[in-house]
């Protein structure tokens, strides 16, 4: 039995966790609307359009999450009005806008002294967080966490039924903005821990996950959330046994969550159709 418990018995180890559990929360919730939604490449590409402005921010003298969540509402608004003023389809703005932001990060970052690590911003560094990332991720886990909680009916009614919603007297330019801005926050919560390029898999992979195995909005919105957590504890607790990084161990074994979820789904809706048949 010690071993199970031996990674957790290194501080360092102990804080990926708790980073890792909370972001599992807001990122669980937001995973849900954006598979639902079909906004799976949003929070790609805002997760990739911070990097600009952790640079500029960085410049500047500013906090580096500042140019991150500013730079990540930049990314939403400039694609929806591209979207809203031309025919060229949502994925292909996506597409177009984040690779574009990203580029310019890099380009920035290569051209501006600077002592950042690119490596920490890409990919994270959750075995080095501190104190502060810790209470940054807190914050934002719990501000998310509470309005999601308190208006997850608005945005569902908005994913399933806009012009329901829009009849029903909902201000759904407030909805979107507002979606927009805690995908931005959440992927600032993760900046220091899954880094921008792993933060897109803990937006969409529990959403996926939970979408496959219930059929319950209620449901779906628990589920995320506790594989995204699961998913958090497990990959920080493999990490120590295979000697890898965390937070792309987290992306591994939320992907193995998702293909065992697809297999359970697919068998089951064979045996239903063998029963019907």
């Amino acid at each position: 039995m010690d071993w199970l418990l031996l990674p957790f018995s290194f501080p360092f180890m102990r804080d990926a966790a708790l980073i890792g559990l909370m972001i599992a929360l807001p990122a669980g919730l937001l995973s849900c609307f954006l598979v639902l939604r079909g906004w799976s490449l949003m929070g790609d590409a805002i997760s990739h359009a911070v990097l600009p402005g952790v640079v500029l921010a960085y410049v500047a003298g500013l906090p580096l999450i500042l140019g991150a969540f500013v730079a990540g509402l930049g990314c939403a608004a400039l694609t929806g009005w591209i979207q809203g003023n031309s025919r060229v389809k949502a994925d292909t703005v996506l597409g177009v806008v984040m690779s574009g932001m990203f580029a310019l990060g890099v380009v920035l970052y290569t051209a501006v002294p600077t002592e950042l690590h690119l490596d920490h911003i890409l990919f994270g560094n959750m075995l080095g967080i501190g104190a502060e990332d810790l209470r940054l991720a807190g914050g934002i886990s719990a501000l998310v966490g509470l309005v999601l909680v308190l208006k997850w009916r608005d945005f569902a009614l908005l994913a399933f039924d806009p012009v329901q919603a829009r009849v029903s007297g909902l201000a759904l330019a407030v909805l979107n903005h507002g979606l927009l801005a805690m995908i931005s926050a959440t992927v600032v919560a993760m900046l220091s821990s899954v880094g921008i390029i792993l933060a897109v898999a803990l937006l969409i992979a529990p959403g996926a996950v939970a979408f496959l195995v219930t059929r319950r909005l209620p449901a779906m919105l628990a589920t995320a959330v506790g594989v995204a957590a699961f998913g958090a504890i497990g990959g920080v607790w493999a990490s120590f046994w295979l000697d890898s990084a965390p937070a792309p161990t987290i992306v591994l074994v939320l992907t193995a969550l998702f293909v065992l979820a697809f297999l359970w789904r697919s068998i089951a809706t064979r045996r239903a159709q063998g029963a019907t048949g």
